[in-house]
């Protein structure tokens, strides 16, 4: 058993397609305060072929130092744009066709292994705050909120942290 070189990885990668709902698959990135975490989220979203990402907010954007630091790059091959306006930005994907779904602990969250995404055409995932979550004015617009289930002390992960998460159990649903 050998660890593959990087060539060997990026060969292997390129050779796969992702799942035709997962690469329509977008992410909502509304008010996230950190470089870094932005630039992990570009990160997981080329990794599971996500199509694009919308920043809106005070969300920071590419090209910025912070963000390639934590994105190695990523930010230069998954689609991305700009929307200041979150509620502008959700009803342009719902226009287009979206199923918006909320990464939020609610009283009418259901629970990420519960979430069925085949039930629904395209979606966007709406990722929120570090501290504060989704803003209250874009919670009237989601269609339905997930929680992913936490067994320990904290009650909250990572925003980056959680897209990861998140972004997997689409690649398993999907």
């Amino acid at each position: 058993m050998n660890k593959l070189t990087t060539k060997e990885i990026l060969k292997e990668n390129l050779s796969r397609t992702a799942p035709k709902k997962l690469s329509s698959l977008k992410v909502l990135v509304h008010n996230i305060r950190s470089l870094h975490n932005v630039g992990s989220i570009f990160r997981s979203a080329d990794a599971f072929g996500v199509s694009e990402i919308v920043l809106s907010g005070y969300s920071p954007t590419p090209p910025r130092p912070e963000i390639n630091k934590t994105a190695i790059g990523a930010e230069e091959f998954v689609e991305w744009s700009y929307v200041e306006e979150g509620t502008e930005a959700i009803q342009k994907l719902k226009k287009d066709g979206y199923y918006i779904a909320g990464l939020e602990q609610t009283t009418d969250s259901v629970a990420l292994p519960d979430f069925d995404p085949k039930s629904y055409g395209k979606i966007c995932i709406v990722l929120g705050n570090e501290v504060t979550g989704i803003d209250d004015e874009l919670l009237p617009l989601i269609d339905r909120f997930v929680a992913i289930p936490q067994f320990g002390q904290k009650h909250s992960l990572n925003v980056s942290v959680a897209a990861g998460v998140v972004l997997y159990a689409m690649l398993e649903k999907l």
